[in-house]
């Protein structure tokens, strides 16, 4: 009997399941049918009525009674709203399931009427106590949800609702209720700002929340409701400061952005005592011997607020998030809180957001140029990076040329102009234009290339391209304005060239220079206007105001000749389409045309149209800027946007920092002893202990980064690591501020360098004693890498140091961090000398392209040309000239000598130098320097040595340590020294036993080349490479004692140091040579004309120092 029960049972069950599979069957069977019948219909029928048969299909299935149906319909109706159809007309059959008691179905619910809410209030208004049940539900999700439909509802009358529902979320268990609630008190707000004082309890309330979920939102909530109420930061200050690591990207950045502004209202400028932090700030010799007594009656100098380094230490780690927003973000903090030597940073990270999209790159490359106006030093190590590509959009090309303008200098304007030549070869005009632009701007800024980039741009007049010509008119205009007396040969060329020109504002440019200098061209002149005359009536009406100006200004200094052609013109003006042509005719002809009526203003005619002018300031778009905060919309539209708040300035005086005290909160309470434990051990065990905090700051801050880019990462462990590595960074910060007042010593690693000089005085003493004082080769080599740490040791690091200095202030925990690995290479070497190669190969190691893409190493080359050199070098073809150098004997007197240090200043010790014009023994890329040392005293000096040198990426090579100079007794040595083509100084100390000197070596820059010899064909050959912006030309006036081929040599050789070619022309001399530190050619012709005049030309890509070559020869070649 059971056996057949169960049977039965089971056939009843299996006949249900054959029912609903029928059922389900015949219900896809309608649709699919239902579907074919819209596609077969569908030309007949219009996209509207497609649509709402679509949506009839929908409401059926929504107001059915299986749930299975409704969910499948609203997942279709979810995913038309995505698509951007609108799908209103279900709102009704949607409110429906608002109740349903599946979960799933009610989400999507809910998302549906998120969007349609406000367009259907009143529908929606029928649901609102569905809504309130809701609220109560235990699911957060729906919680959530429904607070977020509720606060949909844009209706005023449901405004207390609302205002109790956020209340009541806002103590909801569940952060992420908490989380909507914040979002809903900006919609509350919008819709009615009277609610402002109880929503601003529920912020305060929000605020002091610790999840990281509703941190971000309640941030963003505050500075929506109430920016201005900074008090409700206060206590909230240190716990945002350690939670930011954690926080959801979006969060951070309204985070980081509402702490820059507390920031700047709560603590005073790291910027007042700038100088304290930078390494390269230069003392005279008798403030260094008064350091000590400075530091005792100076106030007392800046300490930082623990909470600034706080948010500084906490912030850093972000620079590594994925979100260009966070590292922007924390860009801006840093550029407006962080002390100048810190900044730096920042830079590595903004240049790697150059990889991402256009529009990122866009945004990133505006705030680059608006630093990169005020801080050349922080972009100038990349510059590689702002290069030009050619799949670059032209707003982005222009971008990164006006970076390449303000990063340009002395130094590297030589790279920047090749770069530029190569730019207004583009297709792309706008860009080729705005290059032109920016090579005046060059020209303005840096002196020395001013006749070269005239040159340049005079050239490219006889371009076809009438875009590039026109644009060069423009810019040779404002050029010739700052020195007109020295052109007048352009304006004649330029005047030659008019009639090809048909862009209407180079015709009007030429134009105004014919009229401005119309008495340095009185020839010219009056015939440019006769043509002008011709064709007036056809010109545009830029063009024909500044034919009449012409005209007004010839009548009054040439009126015999243009008399009559003014009239004519004034005639032409006077029945002219243009009223603003009209008018100036009638102006002018009552200005300078006397008469009974206009007599007054006519004794002021001269004065008023040929009146100084001032020459316009070519400056950077970006100049002005920087008022606005970095990162900011009003920062990139160049306009104040609607809500932009204005960064207040520093307060002079610090608001109390007890304010941010808060009671019974662990992470204060952790954090002070963490500070003053530090500070204990560093002071006990100095130079190592300092190398290996070092060590475990780097280590923490990686780890927070890594922490920072996880989203599994947990808050504790990050804040901790944070603080630690924050303490370490803040200890570095006073103890530079400590050292940079030292005159001779840099900020980085100045204790590291002293404390070594004490610990290795009785090694040096051991060896020098050892070792005899021979000027052999091997002993200078050995000397080298072991005695003075100036060998490939000290070249390395450095050149690491250089290229982790992205500006003259660098950023200590760049620079300090290269210092234990120096150390420990230092040590193996002194205990191992033989085992030197080895080691030179391992540090050269350090030299990373990434970590610097201007970094390039200092190890000894075997030919003249390294393969470093040869990469920079790159497009100049070197194939016939040979690249071996031949030194020649120099044919004049003695060699001049400049005096080191005085006897005097150097208490008894004198020191005086002369370059011996010889290759260098030690590296072939420094220039040879002899130094005399003499002890004018009346007791021994010893121990004298080269101490530290600014900057400490100087490249020297020092003489052996003298361990006694006797009363009156004297001593040359030999110094290489590294100039890198530059004539800056290289500024070392000069030490005794007692005391040290601050001296500088000042090269001239005939010193910095070695004589080349090449044939005549090959100098011709490599002069026509040399064209363009490479060439410096003058025509000179000689002493007439100085014509003959032998005093031309004679003073050409005591100038510089350079070799002669052989000439197959009498009148033309030539001379050879290339730079010492990278090989660049440098040649040097003299071509006599008549009388004791010569033109002199010098071709090199070095143009600042060819500009400074041409003017020590034109005087070497004046004097008689």
């Amino acid at each position: 009997m059971e056996v057949g029960f169960s049977l039965r049972s089971e056939a009843v069950g299996a006949m249900r399941t054959a029912m609903v599979s029928a059922e389900n069957l015949q219900l896809s069977l309608k649709t699919e049918l239902s579907q074919e019948e819209q596609a077969l219909t569908l030309s007949s029928r219009s996209p509207t009525e497609t649509h709402k048969v679509g949506n009839e299909d929908l409401k059926e299935m929504l107001e059915s009674n299986k749930e299975s149906l409704k969910l499948e319909a609203m997942k279709r109706v979810v995913g038309l709203i995505a698509k951007g159809k609108n799908a209103s007309e279900l709102f009704p059959a949607v409110v429906k399931n608002v109740a349903n008691k599946n979960i799933e179905l009610k989400k999507l619910v809910y998302v549906y009427l998120v969007r349609y809410a406000e367009e259907q209030q009143d529908l929606a208004l029928l649901s609102i106590s569905t809504f309130q049940r809701a609220l109560k539900d235990p699911n957060q999700f729906i919680r959530a949800s429904a607070l977020r439909v509720l606060s949909s509802i844009r209706v005023p009358i449901i405004v207390p609702i609302m205002m109790l529902a956020i209340k009541e979320a806002a103590a909801d268990l569940s952060p992420y209720v908490r989380k909507t609630s914040a979002h809903a008190i900006q919609k509350l707000y919008s819709l009615d700002p009277d609610q402002k004082e109880h929503l601003i309890e529920v912020i305060e309330k929000l605020l002091k929340d610790k999840s990281t979920l509703v941190a971000g939102s309640v941030v963003m909530s505050f500075e929506e409701v109430c920016p201005d109420r900074i008090d409700l930061i206060h206590k909230n200050y240190r716990k945002l400061c350690n939670l930011l690591v954690d926080v959801e990207e979006w969060g951070q950045v309204v985070i980081i952005s509402m702490l820059t502004r507390y920031a700047r209202t709560q603590f005073v400028s790291p910027w007042k005592e700038g100088s304290t932090f930078d390494e390269n700030n230069e003392k005279a010799f008798y403030d260094s011997d008064s350091v000590e007594k400075e530091e005792e009656t100076e106030a007392k100098p800046y300490i930082m607020d623990p909470d600034h380094r706080l948010l500084l230490r906490n912030t850093k780690p972000l620079l590594q998030s994925r979100n260009t927003a966070v590292v922007m973000s924390v860009a801006q903090l840093y550029w407006h809180l962080a002390p100048k030597h810190e900044v730096t940073i920042v830079t590595k990270s903004l240049v790697r957001l150059l990889r991402s999209h256009r529009e990122v790159q866009y945004i990133v490359l505006q705030n680059i140029a608006t630093m990169s106006i005020q801080r050349k030093g922080m972009f100038e190590p990349y510059m590689k990076s702002f290069y030009v590509r050619s799949t670059d959009a032209t707003h982005i090309k222009t971008l990164k040329l006006e970076i390449l303008t303000n990063l340009a200098n002395e130094a590297n304007i030589s790279t920047i102009l090749r770069e530029f030549q190569t730019y207004v070869k583009s297709q792309d005009k706008a860009f080729a234009a705005a290059t032109i632009q920016a090579i005046g701007r060059c020209a303005t800024d840096i002196s020395e290339v001013t006749d070269t980039c005239l040159n340049g741009l005079v050239l490219l007049l006889s371009n076809r391209d009438e875009t590039v010509v026109a644009e060069s008119v423009v810019v040779i205009k404002k050029l010739l304005q700052t020195q007109p007396t020295q052109h007048c040969e352009i304006i004649k060329h330029m005047a030659k060239l008019f009639d090809n020109i048909s862009v209407p504002m180079a015709r009007a440019s030429i134009l105004w220079l014919m009229g401005e200098y119309c008495e340095r061209v009185p020839k010219i002149a009056p015939d440019v206007l006769r043509k002008m005359a011709k064709t007036f009536t056809v010109e545009e009406d830029i063009v024909k105001l500044q034919i009449v100006n012409l005209a007004a200004k010839l009548y009054l200094t040439n009126s015999k000749q243009t008399k009559l052609l003014t009239q004519y013109i004034l005639n032409l003006g006077k029945y002219d389409q243009n009223y603003d042509i009209r008018d100036r005719t009638r102006f002018i002809r009552q200005l300078i045309v006397p008469s009974e009526k206009g007599g007054a203003l006519n004794k002021y005619a001269r004065r008023i149209l040929l009146a100084p002018k001032p020459a316009p300031v070519l400056q950077s778009a970006f100049k002005d800027r920087d008022r606005y905060q970095l990162g900011t919309l009003s920062h990139s539209l160049n306009i104040k946007a609607t809500g932009y708040q204005e960064l207040s300035d520093w307060p002079a005086v610090a608001p109390d920092q007890s304010v941010r005290n808060v009671e019974v909160i662990e992470p204060v309470k952790e954090w002070a002893p963490l500070v003053g434990k530090a500070k204990k051990s560093k002071s006990a065990d100095k130079f190592y202990s300092d190398n290996e905090d070092e060590k475990e700051e780097k280590g923490s801050v990686s780890s927070g980064n890594e922490e920072s880019s996880s989203s599994s990462s947990s808050s504790s462990s990050s804040s901790s690591s944070s603080e630690e590595s924050g303490s370490e960074s803040e200890e570095e910060s006073s103890e530079s501020e400590k050292t940079s007042t030292d005159s001779g010593k840099s900020s980085s690693g100045s204790e590291g360098s002293s404390s070594e000089s004490e610990s290795g005085q009785k090694k040096k003493k051991k060896k020098t004693k050892k070792l005899p004082q021979k000027k052999s080769k091997p002993a200078a080599a050995h000397s080298e890498s072991d005695e003075n740490g100036n060998g490939p040791v000290a070249n390395a690091s450095s050149s690491s140091a250089e290229s982790s200095s992205g500006s003259e202030t660098e950023s200590e925990d760049d620079s300090d961090s290269d210092s234990p690995t120096v150390q420990k290479k230092k040590s193996d070497v002194k205990s191992k000398p033989k085992v030197e190669g080895k080691s030179k190969k391992e540090v050269s190691l350090l030299d990373l392209d990434d970590f610097s893409p201007a970094a390039t190493t200092n190890a000894p080359k075997s030919a003249v040309l390294s393969s470093s050199l040869l990469s920079d070098l790159e497009g100049l073809s070197l194939s016939n000239v040979s690249p071996d150098i031949q030194v020649t004997t120099p044919s004049f007197g003695p060699v001049t000598t400049y005096e080191l240090l005085h006897h005097m200043t150097g208490k008894g010790l004198s020191a005086k130098y002369h370059f011996p014009r010889q290759p260098c023994l030690y590296q072939p890329s420094m220039v040879a320097v002899q130094v005399v040392l003499t002890n004018s005293s009346d007791h021994s000096l010893e121990e004298i040595h080269i101490g530290d040198r600014n900057p400490a990426s100087l490249n020297i090579h020092c003489f052996n340590t003298i361990e006694r100079l006797e009363p009156e007794a004297s001593v040359t040595v030999s110094m290489g020294v590294d100039f890198s083509d530059s004539t800056q100084a290289a500024n070392f100390q000069l030490c005794t036993k007692e005391d040290q000197f601050s001296v500088s070596i000042q090269p001239a820059v005939g010193e910095l080349f070695m004589p080349s010899t090449m044939t005549e064909e090959d100098f011709c050959k490599e002069q026509g490479k040399l064209l363009g912006m490479n060439e410096t030309s003058e025509t000179i006036t000689m002493a007439t004692a100085n014509t003959s081929s032998q005093a031309i040599s004679k003073h050409v050789l005591s100038a510089a140091n350079v070799g002669v070619v052989s000439s197959s022309q009498n009148n033309v001399h030539r001379f050879a040579g290339r730079t010492v530190s990278s090989g660049a050619l440098v040649l040097v012709s003299l071509e006599m004309k008549e009388s004791s005049c010569a033109l002199l030309t010098i071709n090199t890509e070095k143009s600042v120092m060819a500009s400074m070559l041409l003017r020590d020869l034109k005087q070497a070649l004046a004097q008689a």
